[in-house]
């Protein structure tokens, strides 16, 4: 009992044992009322938004409902102490002070939890899709605040001085932001890619050096979590992605598809040209490519053969449609040259390959 004396007064009744167990019976009694009864409230009004379609108020709720049964847990506790000393520890500044201090505690700790799923969920709050990166950033930035604005709260009940300790803090601040220097680079790195918005949680990038090329995982104050073709995961600085120019492909509209061809000057310009005229005419009607853009033109001369370029577009931005309808297109060239009989030349070693005359 000496022991408490700084949180309560030295008048305390020293229990009995039936003392004792009627504050273990009050303790056990409000546990179980938390959890069949409290817990069973808040998952049926939590059911009951969500069948109201108010998605955000329901989340919010289920992730306060360990902090209230806690909240309420402490309460009980402190009543059962309280009979136990047969000291009102509601009434008393010390042990007043401590209550306070664990129900802001858990106040503070339903709002972090709050926070802390959406940050693990990469779904606005708003329901637009563009939020998807600034959400999990700045909420993760928020959870940091959150803990400070506690301790700070909790602090302010024990009269602490925080002027000193927040002087303290801001010399401590200015010496470690030295020595943090390329982590603090990462960081602003990461608000950058926040508030320019180049890319959202599931979009596949590449840099322009095609060093680095996945589909995003992650996006957190420090680095940016990739996801690469072989399945592995990269941690990338997200200074260095700033710093470099980024192709987001995920929000491509169209593929292209460039091929090229070597006709040999030995066939006709009439063949040629009905050659060509032929395959942008299949290009042309196949139901999956752009109509707007067909190029199918001699781009190049060189003493034996003449270079063909054959490029268009595939209405789609998935790579096995795109495989799919270049695979279509191939197979059409292939079928126009045998009829036309066109000459073509490998210009890597001068062999001819293809139907000769």
């Amino acid at each position: 009992m000496d022991l408490l004396k700084w949180l309560i007064p030295p008048s305390v009744t020293v229990p009995t044992w039936m003392d004792v167990i009627i504050a273990i019976a009050l303790c056990g009694i409000g546990w179980l009322f938390q959890y069949f009864v409290i817990k069973k409230i808040i998952n049926r009004i939590v059911v009951f938004l969500e069948n109201r379609q108010r998605n955000f108020q329901a989340t919010v709720l289920a992730q306060f409902n360990k902090a209230i049964r806690y909240a309420f847990m402490a309460s009980v506790i402190v009543i059962s102490l309280s009979y136990l000393i047969d000291v009102p520890l509601f009434t008393h500044k010390a042990s007043k002070n401590f209550v306070l201090s664990i129900i802001v505690f858990f106040a503070f700790k339903g709002v972090y939890d709050v926070l802390n799923f959406y940050t693990k969920q990469p779904l606005p709050l708003n329901g637009e899709e563009e939020a998807n990166v600034l959400l999990p950033f700045f909420l993760r930035i928020g959870k940091v605040l959150i803990m400070i604005f506690a301790m700070f709260t909790i602090a302010s009940f024990w009269d602490f001085n925080l002027n000193g300790f927040l002087t303290g803090i801001g010399l401590t601040g200015v010496a470690i932001a030295f020595g943090i220097r390329d982590t603090l680079a990462h960081v602003f790195g990461g608000m950058s890619v926040a508030l320019d918005n180049p890319f959202k949680i599931g979009d596949w990038i590449a840099t322009e050096d095609q060093k680095i090329e996945g589909t995003i995982e992650d996006i957190n104050l420090r680095s940016t979590l990739i996801q690469t073709g072989d399945k592995g995961l990269v941690y990338v600085p997200n200074s260095y992605l700033v710093n470099r120019p980024i192709y987001n492909l995920s929000r491509r509209e169209k593929r292209k598809c460039e091929h090229f061809l070597y006709v040999s000057t030995e066939n006709e310009e009439e063949s040629i040209r009905g050659a060509l005229s032929a395959i942008q005419k299949e290009i042309y009607l196949h139901n999956k490519t752009e109509k707007e853009m067909i190029h199918v033109f001699i781009d190049e001369f060189y003493p034996s053969y003449y270079r063909v370029l054959v490029r268009f577009y595939v209405a789609s931005n998935d790579t096995a449609v795109m495989l799919d309808v270049r695979q279509d297109i191939l197979f059409a060239i292939r079928q126009i040259v045998e009829e036309l009989q066109i000459v073509l030349i490998n210009p890597t070693d001068e062999e001819w390959f293809g139907t000769k005359k």
